[in-house]
């Protein structure tokens, strides 16, 4: 069957795209930290990693689990940001950083997670583990089995907080960015991750982000520090310019002032020298005639991600070549091959696109064809 190039199209782009993006030697960054890991948001592409899959104590960036939970459970239904918590005499015992609960205080959801998100409360971590799950560790299994959902094979968790340097609560910084990626796909939780100064208690009792970003880093949109004595100093921080967000994690920094800097590192070279550009050409693809079938037409569709990332300055205007047939013979099964898109920077080709049927169209059976014809000719001697 005879192909057309069906439309060709250039697109002036602020980014390059291209499939994939090599991850660069730990030696083309220089950061302090001996754990770290750059990614984007929207593909998923690690940019930079350094001994990304060690397994570590990650502190209260276990909290970054602990938020994505409640943020699934307020979008499922299941609670809402209105829904009262009472504190239980468990979650007020916890200690380090919180907000000094006492036992039956009550406060909304919307509160305990801005105090989560604000000044890492173990108190409200606790309190909010208990109204989803029934208890902290009915809640932490929900955590592990969110953590094998999402590809987190270096990740255990024994406790909702990161609290304790427990030998079985264990992370790695490219789990961490997995759990991140995932969090930030929430937009609610940025209410509460980009706060920099809050209070609660009807003013009473002040929140300063424990997250230093947030105040001075343009984008910044979150997203959890952490720090005990055997993680020491770790970060998931998250930035977001120009549509595009990325997600860097350092572990095990000697001081807090090291991983701002660190992060700050990673995020300025992402953006720097790194963006995305759209695997679609900006243009509906047109209805393919199908000839026998019981529908006229089989509407083709795209596959696959649409954004591409890659290193900018690499070209400026980008082409895409559609190739679909003129028509197809019934029957057409859903999902079956069509065509292809070729997406170019110059003559540099980026990629290819399998164009698939959206729909099935089956065959005409005899008696179909027969009545079509004997319609056409009655029709033709009217």
């Amino acid at each position: 069957m005879r192909k057309i190039l069906a439309f060709i199209l250039s697109a002036i782009l602020l980014t390059t795209p291209a499939l994939a993006v090599d991850t660069l030697p730990a030696e083309a960054i220089t950061i302090q930290a001996p754990h770290a890991v750059l990614m984007e948001k929207t593909t998923g592409e690690v940019i930079y990693e350094k001994d990304a899959h060690t397994r570590c104590p990650p502190a209260s960036v276990t909290k970054v689990m602990t938020m994505l939970l409640v943020a699934e459970a307020i979008e499922a239904g299941t609670i809402s940001r209105d829904t009262v918590v009472t504190a239980s005499e468990s979650a007020c015992s916890m200690g380090g950083s919180q907000i000094w609960l006492e036992p039956g205080e009550r406060m909304t959801v919307s509160e305990m997670l801005k105090c989560v998100a604000v000044v890492s409360a173990n108190d409200c971590a606790v309190a909010l583990a208990e109204l989803i799950a029934g208890s902290e560790e009915a809640f932490v299994q929900k955590m592990n089995q969110r953590a094998g959902e999402l590809g987190m094979v270096d990740t255990h968790f024994t406790n909702c907080t990161g609290l304790h340097d427990d030998d079985e609560h264990y992370t790695s910084a490219y789990d961490i960015a997995l759990m991140s990626r995932e969090l930030i796909g929430h937009d609610m939780i940025k209410e509460y991750t980009t706060i920099w100064m809050d209070s609660i208690r009807d003013g009473e009792f002040g929140l300063s982000n424990t997250n230093r970003l947030i105040y001075g880093y343009e984008g910044a949109t979150g997203l959890k520090t952490g720090f005990t004595s055997k993680a020491m100093y770790c970060l998931a921080a998250t930035a977001e310019r120009d549509g595009v967000e990325y997600i860097a994690v350092v572990l095990h920094g000697q001081t807090s002032q090291e991983r701002f800097e660190d992060a700050r590192t990673l995020l300025n070279y992402a953006f720097a020298n790194y963006g995305l550009a759209s695997l679609r050409p900006g243009q509906a693809l047109p209805p393919i005639p199908v000839v026998m079938g019981t529908a006229d037409s089989v509407q083709p569709a795209f596959t696959g991600g649409e954004w591409l990332l890659q290193e900018k300055g690499a070209l400026t205007e980008l082409s895409y070549a559609v190739e679909l047939p003129e028509q197809l013979s019934a029957p057409v099964v859903e999902g079956q091959v069509l065509g292809t898109m070729t997406v170019r920077a110059g003559e540099k080709e980026l990629a290819t696109v399998e164009i698939v049927a959206a729909g099935s169209v089956e065959r005409l059976s005899f008696r179909a064809v027969y009545g079509r014809l004997l319609g056409s000719l009655i029709g033709w001697k009217d």
